[in-house]
């Protein structure tokens, strides 16, 4: 039986520096038997060195294209837009199963090329829930954001460029600070907290000091008469955390931000859970994801009304760079050692099922 081997590759999207192998976790695998080729790549949070320490073998950055096409390359975020065809197996986050922008021109180059498709939002253990997920984290560092971006707006001010902590108690100290010390006082409302990303954002703001009861914890129950929600506008942020799967109503729109004039207390929106491009996105009152270097987007509020912006960026777990990948690469090692069983082992066999299923839709999609 050959070697198990991963090739864990760059990250291309401008201020991503988690990976989704650590050095400790490589280890692990290097322990089980596997080979792990790492792109050097001085982004990344880890040193390269971390990872030769250990034992994986360096390649040069972005070097994967030329790989053998039988060693599965291993990544967090989409690979950069392109029309070459992808002729070797990738587990990474796609954003391409639920008809995102641009979803079948994706998956159209895994058919062109031959490759396979392991989407990481998309492994699942027996009972279906995600064997690892940025979550909690996501969260967490969206309050956070949120916050940062509440202090700046009462300053009559924008959030400018967002760089990565060092740790989770450099984040709390920064933003306690920027809010004069404590975040008491604030008042936020979070939907989703009962899952993952939820308890994080719930955990960050009674980190930086709100009140308990300042804190709205919303999941299924509170939302499920329907919105929108006339809630939401009376708080200063709104951190949505849920997972959309299917069509809902909308937790906030334009007209009732319109309706609520000055009267309206909501400041900062953090769309979490980023369904920007998605046809069911319940936060219809922005178009674009915002990135680290232009944190917020503004909402058009009508004149006289006080300022609203919105937080969008897709990959907010970046912010606590080596705490995130640390515990998503952790929470996925069970599942890669079992990834040379790939064609029998529940998680692995499930998403390719899935992949092939969207691949088919894909296909139909693009007239191929």
């Amino acid at each position: 039986m050959s070697q198990p081997t991963l090739w864990l590759r760059c990250e291309k999207k401008e201020f991503e520096r988690r990976a989704a192998l650590s050095p400790s976790v490589s280890k692990k695998l290097i322990d089980a038997g596997f080979k792990i080729f790492v792109e050097r790549d001085e982004q990344r949070i880890f040193d390269d060195s971390e990872y030769e320490k250990v034992g994986c073998e360096l390649v040069e950055n972005n070097s994967w294209p030329s790989a053998p096409t039988n060693i599965p390359i291993i990544g967090l975020k989409e690979l950069p837009e392109s029309t070459d065809p992808l002729p070797h197996t990738h587990i990474q986050f796609a954003h391409c199963y639920k008809q995102q922008a641009g979803w079948s021109a994706v998956l159209s180059r895994f058919h062109r090329g031959g490759g396979t498709l392991y989407d990481l939002e998309f492994l699942n253990d027996s009972n279906g829930r995600r064997v690892a997920a940025f979550g909690y984290h996501a969260g967490f560092a969206g309050a956070a954001a949120g916050a940062l971006a509440l202090a700046s707006q009462r300053k009559g001010e924008k959030l400018g460029l967002l760089t990565p902590y060092e740790n989770e108690d450099a984040m709390i100290s920064s933003v306690k600070a920027v809010l004069g010390g404590s975040g008491k006082g604030v008042k936020a409302l979070v939907i989703g907290a009962l899952g993952r990303c939820g308890r994080g954002a719930v955990d960050l703001f009674k980190k930086i000091g709100l009140d308990d009861d300042d804190i709205l914890k919303w999941d299924l129950d509170e939302t499920a008469k329907g919105g929108p929600f006339s809630e939401i506008l009376d708080v200063d942020i709104f951190v949505n955390c849920i997972y959309l799967s299917s069509q809902i109503p909308s937790f906030i729109t334009r007209e009732t931000i319109a309706a609520a004039g000055k009267t309206r207390r909501l400041s900062v929106v953090v769309d979490v859970s980023c369904d920007t491009t998605n046809p069911f996105n319940p936060i219809p009152i922005y178009s674009i994801n915002t990135v680290f270097s232009e944190p917020t987007v503004p909402v058009e509020v009508g004149p006289g009304n006080p300022p609203l912006s919105v937080i969008s960026i897709d990959h907010l777990p970046t912010l606590l760079p080596r705490e995130a990948s640390e515990q998503f690469s952790s929470d996925l090692l069970p599942s890669l050692l079992k990834f040379p069983e790939s064609e029998t082992a529940q998680t692995w066999t499930e998403a390719k099922a899935l992949y092939e299923k969207k691949l088919k839709e894909a296909v139909v999609a693009e007239g191929l």
